[in-house]
């Protein structure tokens, strides 16, 4: 699986040990990570809001698998994530949330609080959410006699996601242009993106917005 890193402009100065937390668990479980940033404080800003922009950008094109993203609380990104086509985003704050959630709710994003209750053990708690989030396979049920009830509600919850938001390429060729750009114009999405995007059609638009 291909994990996107996404930071917001308020938490940058905690890419480093995010990243580097995430990376230590996803590798051993197979995964690879791509650090879009915000790297540092001086990179182009973020927002909660180009958040869930960039990430619905690499899920609808497939240029990444599972997004993990946050902002000072995680309920901004995460609400701004879930406006957008394709993407299931949840609210993790401990470790228990991202068991559940991918066993549950078996979605390809996660928002974390990087400002709220991240103190003393921060870095603890961001390794067990790792771990319970990607130690088993999604959608797996929880409790097990659940499983079957549960995966009919996240196939309807799918369905009617399928018919409340309209195609990502739609969306992309109506948002404001001055938007899209400062969301996309950065040495991060430039490489990662061209290396990984499948969808021809989204790829394409992408080329021409950034020439």
């Amino acid at each position: 699986m291909r994990i996107a890193l996404i930071n917001e402009n308020s938490q940058a100065a905690k890419n480093e040990l995010i990243y580097n937390t995430l990376n230590k668990v996803a590798t051993k479980y197979g995964h690879t990570v791509d650090n879009y940033g915000m790297l540092n404080a001086d990179d182009k800003p973020l927002t909660y809001v180009q958040n869930g922009l960039l990430a619905a950008i690499l899920l609808n094109s497939k240029a990444a698998d599972f997004v993990i993203t946050g902002c000072g609380t995680g309920a901004g990104a995460m609400l701004a994530l879930n406006s957008f086509p394709k993407v299931l985003c949840g609210l993790v704050v401990e470790p228990s949330d991202a068991y559940l959630f991918g066993q549950i709710n078996d979605g390809n994003a996660i928002s974390m609080p990087y400002a709220k209750g991240f103190g003393w053990g921060a870095e603890l708690n961001l390794e067990n959410v790792y771990e319970n989030l990607f130690k088993a396979p999604f959608g797996g049920g929880y409790p097990k006699e659940r499983v079957v009830p549960e995966q009919r509600n996240k196939k309807i919850l799918d369905g009617v996601k399928e018919i409340t938001h309209r195609p990502m390429i739609e969306i992309l060729k109506e948002i404001d242009k001055d938007f899209l750009l400062e969301t996309i114009d950065r040495p991060t999405f430039r490489k990662y993106f061209f290396e990984n995007a499948k969808d021809k059609e989204i790829v394409d638009f992408i080329t021409n917005v950034l020439k």
